[in-house]
């Protein structure tokens, strides 16, 4: 069947329509668009018409189109343009063009001077199309419009390209001018590509000529280039599915697209889904092969570093005033603050401060720039150190899930340029550029991060400085720059022997440096601890769990109950961490000041009295945590300032983590003066009793000293495990046997 036979309605106009309403041909289609241009208005404005004005008058030769408002014009041209984007672009470039020169040249005397001053605009198509993700990709969407979020990990130097070259023939000096094929700026082909093999100038004289082959130079002076930059788009860390390599596509800016982006910029990017032949496929056998690219016609950044371009807040999130005043409920309900820690990992039994702790980082401060340049950090790092099966990494993950933006990483699966940035080299220019590691995808979010005493030591101490000063600065292969890493750095971590030893001092436990434990702001000892009661409390939480049953079962339990659900708490701290940035009041201020000193001479005393300094120390970084922290607890109910019962909550929690941790850790009852003079004799005795090279067994060390001689167990365990961090002493066997190895 075709034509009229079809089993569809058909319909004639009886008015006479005007023949434009269905582009044919590309002038059609040209002039429909320039129609579009002058008289589309909203109420009483011609937008379009306007913005172009403005746009041309300050020398910027661009104009965004919302592709919505050309399909409430002629949803046929804009239909046009997802189908066939490469084909109408360029119409619509010079329709834009034409109208700029009449708007801003209308005498047409004037015409030659017009093109001159305004040679081309550059059109960006702002699309409402949905968003498609790296894996719907394929052949079928070839050419077409195609709108992706991602995460921008890695941007080129910006290149110029030839949109118009201007060649002389080397032999008989003749002219000619060209426009290379890629007139949308896309990827792939030379300077030479495209160029003429043979003179074409007619021989003077009838003469025959005598021109080479390929005998073309260009005139670099007199041709037209414009600015292009080749980014590197990767899929954000949520969508990769598990067990899956993340994925990315190459970008190609133009014009005005060109230098909006850093790496670490979350971004969607609107563009022509086309292919290109890489350096890699020129080979005969994979000649047919073309590595696919997206050319660029609009990108929304969604990052702060640029500024939030694109009319998005940092996390790409938009809110509804329906949504904003329900949040507005939330933050004045009775308890809300109780309720929000209890709804982080809810499957996890007690840990209640451990989870407050945890609101407060995904919260975070605010954050402060000095008239002098200075930025002060707003981010709360949060270290839990503890006994194994304490649910630590499931904390982390929580965390992962529920955060705006998060990455989470393993400690001995990390490498310093894996957390900070690594020097990558082009395949195609031999160019070295830089691509951002896990600190720098995380940019304004959190980085989890497992495992962290697993972790080299080199490898620890390149996130110093992004913990602290929240930069990471490279200095590489000739590339010296400084990225952001505005992160919160949520940490777990297992003691030195595995599990905590109520024995030993913090010090002895911890096997970190002042360094890098100063720069967290809480510092959690997760203990796991033997009390019936609370064990078969966990014990029936575990087993209602894997029952797949609530807590409100038949004991009538209300722990579960006004549970926040992920997505809301996911909105509701990317809309607290956009709107709301607390300050401290008069009476806030004084209340930390004077705790502040009150702490330090609480350490002081700590440190008298065991006689060695605190491996934890209490600095001006723990002042400024705490204020982070009474800033985090105002955020979490939209409050504009920090209050007096916010710095008491802020205190309880850090005389409850960093404060416990100092305090922890007993002498077994012996003054510290006793327990020095014990460790000094029993070395001295050691030492004596075991030559360099010979080995004895641990009991039997225990039976001498501790049996025989009636020293405490304590202080021979302190004086051996002194021994072997001096290398003097080396234990094997699983601490069975104890070897001389040094003096």
């Amino acid at each position: 069947m075709s034509g009229f036979d079809l089993p569809r309605n058909y319909t004639i106009t009886v008015h006479n329509a005007p023949d434009t309403d269905s582009p044919d041909t590309p002038a059609e289609a040209e002039k429909l668009l320039m129609d579009f241009l002058v008289e589309f208005r909203v109420g009483n404005e011609f937008i379009y018409r306007e913005r172009l004005r403005a746009n041309c008058l300050l020398k910027q030769y661009q104009l965004e189109v919302d592709l919505r408002h050309l399909t409430l014009y002629n949803d046929e041209v804009a239909h046009a343009i997802q189908e066939k984007p490469s084909d109408i672009l360029p119409l619509f470039e010079s329709a834009a063009a034409k109208v700029a020169r009449r708007i801003i040249y209308p005498r047409t005397a004037d015409l030659q001077e017009a093109t001159r001053a305004i040679p081309n605009v550059q059109i960006l198509i702002q699309s409402g199309l949905n968003l498609q993700q790296f894996r719907d990709l394929s052949a079928n969407t070839m050419s077409k419009l195609v709108r992706i979020p991602g995460i921008v990990i890695s941007a080129s130097v910006l290149s110029s390209r030839a949109t118009r070259l201007h060649l002389q023939c080397r032999a008989c000096r003749s002219v000619e001018t060209i426009n290379p094929p890629s007139g949308l700026g896309g990827l792939g082909g030379g300077s030479d590509r495209g160029l003429p093999r043979v003179c074409k100038a007619p021989a003077a004289d009838g003469r025959d000529k005598d021109c080479p082959m390929d005998p073309y130079l260009i005139i670099h002076s007199k041709s037209d280039f414009t600015d292009h930059q080749t980014l590197k788009l990767q899929e954000a860390p949520d969508m990769v599915p598990v067990g899956e390599l993340p994925r990315h596509i190459l970008l190609s800016a133009d014009r005005y697209l060109t230098g909006r982006v850093v790496p670490g910029s979350r971004v969607i990017a609107t563009g022509i889904y086309s292919t290109f032949q890489s350096a890699k496929n020129k080979s005969a056998s994979a000649s047919a092969l073309r590595t696919p690219y997206l050319r660029l016609v609009h990108l929304e950044v969604s990052s702060p570093s640029a500024g939030g371009v694109g009319g998005l807040n940092p996390f790409g999130l938009q809110f509804s005033p329906e949504e904003e005043e329900e949040f507005g409920e939330m933050a004045r309900s009775e308890g809300f603050y109780e309720r929000f820690a209890k709804s982080v990992a809810p499957s996890i039994f007690g840990s209640l401060d451990i989870k407050k702790a945890i609101t407060c980082l995904l919260f975070g401060g605010s954050k402060k720039i000095l008239p002098d340049g200075m930025r002060l950090r707003g981010d709360i790092n949060v270290l839990l150190l503890g006994d194994p099966g304490t649910a630590k990494s499931q904390l982390l993950k929580f965390v992962e899930k529920v955060a705006p933006i998060a990455v989470y990483t393993s400690g001995k699966g990390s490498s310093a340029a894996g957390l900070t940035a690594s020097v990558q080299r082009d395949a195609a220019s031999r160019e070295f550029y830089l691509e951002g590691g896990a600190m720098v995808l995380a940019d304004t979010g959190v980085v989890c991060i497992d495992e962290f005493d697993k972790m080299r030591d080199e490898d620890r101490v390149a996130i110093h400085e992004a913990m602290e000063q929240q930069t990471i600065s490279i200095a590489k292969a000739g590339i010296t720059t400084v990225l952001n890493s505005r992160t919160s750095v949520l940490a777990a971590a297992n003691p030195v022997w595995g599990r905590y030893d109520e024995g030993k001092s913090p010090g002895e436990n911890i096997d970190f440096q002042t360094t890098i434990l100063s720069r967290f702001d809480m510092i959690f000892i997760v203990r796991d601890e033997h009390d019936e009661q609370r064990d078969k409390a966990i014990a029936k939480h575990v087993m209602h769990i894997h029952m797949n049953r609530t807590n409100l079962a038949a004991n009538g339990d209300d722990n579960n109950l006004g549970e926040i659900d992920i997505s809301t708490m996911k909105r509701y701290i990317a809309y607290c961490k956009a709107k709301c940035a607390p300050r401290l009041s008069a009476e806030a201020q004084e209340m930390l000041s004077s705790h502040f000193v009150a702490l330090r001479q609480e350490v002081l005393k700590t440190e008298r009295e065991t006689d060695e300094r605190s491996s934890i120390p209490i600095t001006i970084r723990q002042l400024e945590a705490i204020i982070r922290m009474s800033e985090s607890l105002a955020k979490i109910t939209l409050s504009p300032t920090v209050k007096n019962h916010h710095v008491d909550e802020a205190i309880r929690l850090f005389k409850f983590s960093t404060m416990d941790a100092i305090t922890a850790g007993s002498a077994d009852g012996l003054s510290r003066g006793q327990l020095n003079e014990e460790m000094t004799n029993i070395e001295k005795e050691l030492r004596r009793r075991l030559p360099i090279g010979w080995t004895t067994s641990y009991q039997s060390l225990v039976k001498e000293f501790v049996n025989q001689q009636g020293y405490s167990s304590h202080a021979l365990e302190r004086t051996l495990f002194m021994l072997e961090k001096r290398e003097v002493v080396r234990f094997s066997g699983q601490k069975k046997a104890v070897t001389r190895v040094g003096v």
